[in-house]
């Protein structure tokens, strides 16, 4: 899977969350359903958890500006932002090629987190495994904090 088509992949699923995130709440104070909100909230907040992920992700490995990244994972606060932004990024070309599992003669490539994006790259078992943990544990604080807005 490219850049490409794993940043589509999770942008189309943060879109749809956000979906499930409005018929929950619509549920919730139309028809007096909270438990709908507590599931669609939770399937939202993973999955934005997993798109602010993998946005940054594939910014440090296509070189985005920082701008540019924070502003990728900033508009997924905007219901549906991820689709718009994922076609501008791809029609800037900055969703174009592979993952930079070699390194070059870019000074870049000699800094610690590109040399770590690397080492992450070729043990894909090892990388899936932490990125879980850590979308699993940025979910777990953000739970024991509490609910946005509070309760």
């Amino acid at each position: 899977m490219s850049p490409r088509q794993l940043f589509r992949a999770v942008a189309f699923a943060e879109a749809i969350t956000w979906t499930l995130l409005i018929i929950g709440l619509v549920l919730k104070y139309g028809f007096d359903i909270p438990i709908a909100v507590t599931i669609g909230g939770t399937i939202h907040g993973i999955v934005f958890i997993a798109y602010a992920f993998t946005a940054l992700l594939v910014a440090l490995n296509q070189r985005w500006s920082l701008p540019v990244a924070l502003g990728a994972v900033v508009v997924a606060a905007i219901p549906y932002g991820t689709i718009p932004t994922e076609i501008a990024l791809d029609r800037r070309g900055l969703l174009a090629g592979d993952w930079r599992r070699e390194a070059t003669d870019d000074a870049r490539d000699q800094v610690w987190i590109y040399r770590l994006l690397r080492w992450l790259l070729a043990h894909t078992a090892v990388f899936v495994v932490v990125a879980i943990l850590l979308v699993a544990a940025v979910v777990t604080i953000l739970l024991i904090t509490g609910p946005p807005g509070g309760k």
